[in-house]
């Protein structure tokens, strides 16, 4: 994340401590073929599992959107 632009960088900080209170927030969806979740945040995208049980988000990826299917 710290190669993000700095108000890119706000927001998706600002993203990612609001997936505690709420990992499934309005406009995130389940990522085909897996169990990960992802949620928009402007043009970057936050890719992140959930563990129920242990109330652990781990976040998996984080991408401008149009580099978003690039990802290996």
């Amino acid at each position: 994340m710290e190669k993000l632009p700095t108000g890119a960088y706000d927001q998706m900080d600002s993203a990612i401590l609001a997936l505690a209170d709420d990992p499934r927030p309005p406009g995130c969806t389940r990522s085909s073929g897996c169990d990960d979740w992802r949620v928009g945040v402007g043009d970057y995208r936050i890719v992140y599992g959930i563990d129920d049980g242990r109330c652990v988000i781990e976040i998996v990826h984080v991408a401008h959107r149009r580099d978003f299917c690039r990802r290996g």
